[in-house]
């Protein structure tokens, strides 16, 4: 008698830890390979290919189901998925805000950056302009000054920068 007892506690304890397998999807991948998993299959799998659903996501044939197209079948299964895993959801959602905050202030970063260029090519501008003398140290250590050629091609880099950065 205590034996049968012992045998029915292992069986109800076999029982419910069988119970989580059950809610596990079963599909056909592209390649014929049967896949397994508790989320469902993604988008691309067409509804025919997949074998088994969690009891929870099981279709309900009506007669108005019936004309349904083969297209809403992966809406069904995502809808199912984002239903299942809301923790997941808000964990994707926050990394998308973190990345637009974090490209929002890079974009401003830029921005700064090229405000402060242009403004140094304008200074940079009027002094060439002036007809003011300068001087550069070149890589010897030994002080340059610019002659008109220099002055040319310091004038057309500085002419660049206000063309790219001052907008």
């Amino acid at each position: 008698m205590q034996r049968w007892i012992w045998l029915g506690c292992a069986a109800a304890i076999g029982v419910a830890i069988a119970l989580p397998a059950e809610a596990q999807w079963k599909w056909r991948d592209g390649n014929g390979r049967v896949q397994y998993s508790d989320l469902p299959p993604p988008a691309s799998v067409p509804d025919k290919d997949v074998l088994q659903r969690p009891q929870a996501a099981q279709r309900v044939a009506t007669p108005a189901d019936a004309p349904a197209s083969a297209a809403s079948a992966p809406l069904l299964s995502a809808k199912v998925g984002k239903s299942v895993e809301p923790e997941l959801e808000a964990k994707r959602r926050k990394a998308e805000e973190e990345k637009a905050a974090k490209d929002k202030l890079e974009e401003q970063r830029i921005a700064t950056a090229k405000a402060d260029n242009c403004s140094r090519a304008r200074s940079q501008m009027r002094t060439l302009d002036d007809g003011i003398r300068i001087a550069r140290t070149n890589a010897k250590g030994e002080r340059e000054i610019l002659d008109d050629q220099g002055r040319a091609a310091e004038r057309q880099r500085t002419l660049d920068i206000i063309a790219s950065d001052c907008k």
